[in-house]
């Protein structure tokens, strides 16, 4: 009997026991870690002003035409390197050529009617030295010639118009350059200034931007300029060449180029976003500024913040208030500062605690 009531006792503890276990089979587990990219803050301080520019060709030209007609051929794709009066684009031109023979055939007209009332003039100004024809006579033999010069005259221009329109139907390049957008195929009807191709000078750009209104009295013509050019992973130096003197069109912002060195004009392409360091010439004006990339900014309801990785490499959520857009940066007003490491957008769900691998 004592033993029956002990293997009851102990099947009971059994089972108390697996019961436990199985309440909590993720305890002691831990959730995977997460990959991460971190950077620090740019700091913009008091004796620099930050702004963003982009790579720019010295000079762009959008290809279109004057007429109308189908595209016949189009002898280069995007990327394709042209040198100037190089044929790039043939527009069908059967209509023009007609005019064009049409208007030749006026002027050989024109130019006959003209040598035959030339020589009825010579003869009947001889005539009338002779005093054989009278003043009324020559007066109306000379009024004729004079009215088929006018005719020829007139037919020449009208050749020359419908060469001109021809002209457009053969597009040649403007100058040596790189065929940056192509937005036609052969076939397609061209119209009358619709663009048809862009074409960038090779080799010669600069650094364009647009200046605030607030920081264009503490930069001039002539300033050294550092800039950080994240895509190809270079930072290089530029002298600020033209500064536009009003903004009446631009809502308070003033253009400026900066000229580069032909060294690194190799090492960029047009369109690369650029973070342009300027001297401020007015300290006192311009207070510090901490910026982090947008891309890092989260947003909850009405609240924006960025996730930062403590000295344990855990994810800690900082609110913050942010300020105005700089390119590929915004400016943080609170909430962070320089030594704080951010972490870069990331696929994966990030809370408060949660453990980070911190990556190149």
């Amino acid at each position: 009997m004592i033993t029956m009531k002990i293997r009851t006792l102990l099947y009971i503890l059994g089972i108390s026991v697996l019961s436990s276990c199985s309440s909590k089979p993720n305890q002691g587990k831990e959730e995977a870690k997460v990959r991460v990219k971190i950077y620090y803050p740019a700091i913009s301080s008091r004796n620099e002003i930050f702004i963003s520019g982009m790579v720019s060709a010295k000079q762009t030209a959008v290809i279109s035409t004057k007429v109308m007609g189908y595209i016949e051929k189009i002898y280069v794709k995007q990327g394709d390197v042209v040198k100037q009066g190089q044929t790039l684009v043939v527009i069908n031109s059967s209509d023009l050529k007609a005019k064009e023979a049409q208007a030749q055939a006026a002027l050989v007209e024109a130019e006959a009617v003209q040598k035959d009332a030339q020589r009825d003039y010579q003869r009947y100004k001889t005539l009338h030295e002779q005093e054989s024809v009278s003043d009324k006579e020559l007066e109306n033999v000379t009024l004729k010639y004079t009215s088929t010069k006018a005719h020829v005259q007139m037919a020449r221009q009208g050749l020359k118009e419908v060469r001109s329109q021809l002209a457009y139907t053969n597009i040649k390049a403007p100058f040596s350059g790189v065929v940056t957008q192509k937005t036609v195929d052969e076939g397609n009807l061209a119209n009358p200034g619709m663009p048809l191709l862009n074409v960038e000078q090779s080799g010669e750009m600069n650094v364009t931007a647009s200046v605030p209104e607030n920081y264009v009295t503490s930069i001039h013509v002539g300033d050294k300029t550092k800039i950080d050019i994240n895509a190809a992973h270079v930072k290089i130096s530029g002298t600020i060449s033209e500064l536009s003197p009003s903004a009446t069109m631009t809502g308070g912002q003033y253009g400026m180029k900066i000229s580069i060195s032909e060294n690194d004009k190799s090492k960029l392409r047009a369109g690369m976003y650029a973070g342009i360091h300027l001297s401020n010439h007015s300290a006192e004006d311009v207070a510090p500024q901490t910026l982090v990339k947008k891309s890092s900014i989260i947003t909850k309801d009405q609240l924006t913040g960025v996730y930062v990785a403590d000295k344990d490499n855990r994810a800690l959520l900082h609110w913050v208030r942010l300020g105005n857009e700089i390119g590929d940066q915004v400016i943080v007003l609170s909430g962070i500062n320089q030594t704080d490491r951010v972490i870069e957008s990331t696929k994966a769900k990030l809370y408060n605690g949660r453990k980070v691998i911190i990556t190149d």
